[in-house]
């Protein structure tokens, strides 16, 4: 069995490319490309539901438990995207520095090493989460989040196998047990093309 991972759907500021604050929820599209990968998750036999607590994840979520079998949302703090503290609602293209890629921490924020730390200490209890299911995983988090969550998978691709952006609601899946070979990676497949996302849209943040 796998763990399934699902970035969330769109909101209206990863589509004016501004950082997130805890509260953004999705948008009318992140509503119904959430819609979309819940029914394409449908008839996976998913044995538990995780997810960020941060709005756009959850809300996500709880449309995927809703068409789930008996699924309820256990929401973890650890999965919750980087933390861009005095940034968050700032526009992204503005800033006088790339915040997704820095490595110090933003005003307020949380520094590239200690992101790296909190997603390793989540994917450690993912597996463990995991071991003792009867079924796969579905893990709902951030573009961010979800690429840290891979990043010391060395044996499960290439890097160029693993590189681009994360679209919104793209499902990527991982064996439960070691190496964690990605079997599919950024799959948008779901959703048609009134759904799609614009793709100069933030992939994180």
């Amino acid at each position: 069995m796998s763990i399934i991972l699902v970035r969330h759907g769109e909101t209206a500021l990863n589509v004016s490319r501004v950082l997130q604050p805890p509260d953004t929820p999705l948008s009318q599209r992140g509503q119904a490309q959430a819609r979309a990968v819940a029914l394409r998750l449908a008839d996976e036999p998913v044995a538990a539901l995780v997810s960020s607590d941060l709005l756009r994840a959850r809300q996500t979520a709880d449309v995927i438990a809703l068409h789930g079998r008996g699924l309820t949302v256990a929401p973890w703090t650890g999965l919750r995207e980087r933390d861009f503290g005095d940034w968050r609602g700032q526009p992204y293209d503005a800033l006088p520095v790339d915040p997704l890629h820095m490595a110090q921490a933003p005003p307020g924020g949380e520094s590239q090493a200690a992101f790296a730390e909190r997603c390793r200490l989540a994917w450690a209890d993912l597996v463990q989460l995991r071991s003792c299911l009867d079924g796969a995983l579905v893990v709902v988090s951030h573009g961010l989040t979800i690429r840290q969550l891979m990043a010391d998978l060395s044996a499960a691709a290439g890097a160029a196998a693993l590189a681009g952006r994360l679209g919104n609601t793209a499902v990527t899946v991982l064996d439960a047990s070691s190496p964690h070979t990605v079997r599919l990676f950024n799959c948008t497949r779901h959703l048609v093309s009134g759904l799609k996302e614009d793709e100069t849209s933030l992939s994180g943040g």
